[in-house]
């Protein structure tokens, strides 16, 4: 019949991506922009635009990480815009002294913002989006191996950091 349409494979992939991880795509989301209605703010244009420009997407195998690059994507613009009206005051970029043993609040925070943009990324996708080492690299551009060695490097700077932080 006229109202009925052919199944649109790349919709179905994208519908179930929305289903399994649009929780984690929020949280990822939010770990870049730092706001919770910018992140899913982020997430729901992230979706749109994988429903619009769909034909785009080669595999449906790789939905999930197609998908959450865009999302990627929209969280980042959506930094850099908020950045450009909302300054952030230096001493809350700064490492926070650790006492009797505990870190201050936003030491962790900060040592992440410190770590090159690669490595941050890595960490956010594969701790705050859930995804596999596959996805994180179809997301980034990368090969798994580089996936590998960037979140091995970034927990390694984070490490070496949080060392730094605690003993002076």
């Amino acid at each position: 019949m006229w109202w009925q349409s052919k199944p649109d494979a790349e919709l179905e992939a994208i519908e179930a991506v929305y289903r399994e991880r649009f929780a984690p795509f929020v949280r990822l989301a939010w770990a870049i922009t730092g706001d919770e209605q910018s992140a899913l703010d982020a997430v729901h244009d992230g979706f749109v635009r994988a429903v619009r420009y769909r034909s785009g997407l080669r595999d449906s195998d790789s939905a999930a990480g197609w998908i959450c690059r865009i999302v990627l994507n929209e969280a980042k613009k959506r930094r850099r815009d908020a950045a450009r009206y909302v300054p952030v005051p230096d001493e809350e970029l700064d490492t926070a002294v650790a006492t009797n043993g505990h870190y201050e609040p936003g030491t962790f925070e900060a040592a992440v913002l410190a770590l090159p943009e690669r490595q941050r990324l890595a960490l956010f996708l594969r701790h705050y989006a859930d995804l596999d080492y596959a996805a994180i690299a179809e997301t980034l551009g990368v090969t798994r191996g580089t996936v590998s060695a960037t979140l091995h490097a970034a927990r390694a700077n984070l490490e070496t950091q949080l060392k730094e932080v605690h003993h002076e």
